[in-house]
């Protein structure tokens, strides 16, 4: 099988949950007007087109800057260059809060490590926990 028969296989594979889509669908239409389930198919492989379209692009940004890893700029910057600018400030301040949020979670496993309990104990100390929680819940069934 040559590359182009493989990724032609991968790429069929390519979706988004159908259960979702539908959702998205019934929340964003009025009440009165129905989705067929072809037209929702064919949004999900234009929606999954979209995707690699960018994807693709952001890919080859990423090679001219000799980078190895897909960045959020890189996604920024293919879809200015593929002129999808209305979409650039929002994608952007969904980059940036996706950002601050993953500082946040990194500060608060920093702190877990600088507290200086061994993983041992902190599990001792869960466990010890968990059991005074039941006894506490049995007591008040009886």
């Amino acid at each position: 099988m040559s590359d182009n028969e493989r990724s032609g296989a991968a790429d069929d594979d390519l979706s988004l949950p159908k259960a979702t889509v539908q959702k998205l669908i019934n929340e964003m239409m009025p009440n009165e007007i129905a989705c067929a389930k072809d037209t929702r198919d064919l949004l999900i492989d234009s929606c999954v087109e979209f995707i690699h379209l960018i994807a693709s692009e952001a890919n080859d940004i990423c090679e001219r800057e000799n980078k190895k890893t897909i960045a959020g700029e890189h996604v920024v910057a293919a879809l200015q260059a593929l002129g999808f600018d209305d979409y650039v400030e929002e994608v952007d301040d969904v980059y940036k809060e996706h950002k601050k949020q993953q500082k946040e979670r990194d500060r608060k496993s920093t702190r877990l490590e600088n507290t200086g309990i061994a993983e041992e104990e902190l599990l001792r100390q869960q466990e010890l926990l968990f059991a005074q929680s039941r006894q506490k819940f049995e007591a008040q069934q009886q």
